[in-house]
């Protein structure tokens, strides 16, 4: 179960835009949470997708020594999963159904029965707290509701590696702790979770380190304490922030005001 990542010297975008260029991340370990931070347009969810082989790239990106662009395609599918920042509006099949879908390919990459998809589908969706839903169609779910249901879908197969594209941002406080508990666990497990979050008190709270982009370069990376200064707040976002510890030894982000970037004002 245990995968890391690597990545070095990675250019990625889009057609006419550019939007990574000769990127270097630090080695991203087995077993952490690690959130992907950064302004909007600053290339989190360009990173997510490249890494999940979605976005064409050049540089390197390797999994337990090898190169992800060597794999054969249901071998990487089956070690890393992804959940996109949203699903499409007009998917017409219920929770259990999109998530047996995705099992009867595989788990762990290989072929698996009726009965034994149906577990595995129930225990995620149950492990999750939405059991509920399972005979829901997806259009029907309001926006947090399909928000985890989409997070079922990625966890379902059990692959090595996570990479999850703002997970809790349509949730409620009660959700919100529920994934990050679970994603807290399946590190716990061995697996490399790979997560973007807008809340930087929620990052400093459950990941293990943080990588900070601005404008698709790294702008800082590390420990949440380590990375998460007033400095690094005010380059990457451009804000004047206090990081803090609150009363039960969390670390808090408060953001004061935005820096004008006329120096006259």
């Amino acid at each position: 179960m245990a995968a890391g990542l690597r990545v070095r010297g990675l250019r990625a975008g889009y057609r006419r835009r550019q939007v990574i260029d000769g990127l270097d991340l630090p080695d991203l370990r087995a077993g952490s949470v690690v959130a992907l931070l950064g302004p909007n347009g600053a290339g989190k969810s360009t990173l997510l997708k490249t890494l999940a082989g979605l976005v064409p790239c050049t540089g390197e990106i390797a999994l337990d020594g090898v190169r992800l662009a060597a794999m054969p395609p249901a071998e990487r599918a089956a070690r890393v999963g992804y959940m996109p920042q949203r699903l499409p509006d007009d998917l017409d099949m219920t929770v259990l159904d999109s998530l047996l879908s995705i099992l009867r390919l595989r788990v762990g990459g290989a072929q698996v029965t009726s009965g034994a998809a149906m577990t595995r589908a129930m225990d995620t969706l149950d492990h999750l707290g939405i059991a509920a839903l399972a005979m829901s169609p997806l259009h029907s779910l309001s926006g947090g509701q399909r928000q985890m249901a989409s997070l079922a879908q990625a966890l379902a197969p059990n692959p090595g590696v996570l990479l999850l594209d703002e997970p809790t941002s349509a949730l409620d406080l009660r959700h919100q702790v529920t994934v990050m508990r679970t994603l807290r666990t399946l590190a716990g497990g061995g697996r490399l979770v790979v997560v973007v979050l807008h809340d930087l008190s929620l990052a400093a709270r459950w990941a293990d380190e943080v990588v900070v982009l601005k404008a698709g370069a790294l702008c800082a990376a590390g420990k949440p304490r380590s990375a998460l200064t007033p400095g690094t707040l005010a380059r990457a976002y451009g804000v004047r922030a206090r990081v803090e510890t609150c009363a039960r030894g969390y670390l808090t982000v408060h953001a004061d005001e935005a820096i004008d970037a006329d120096p006259s004002h």
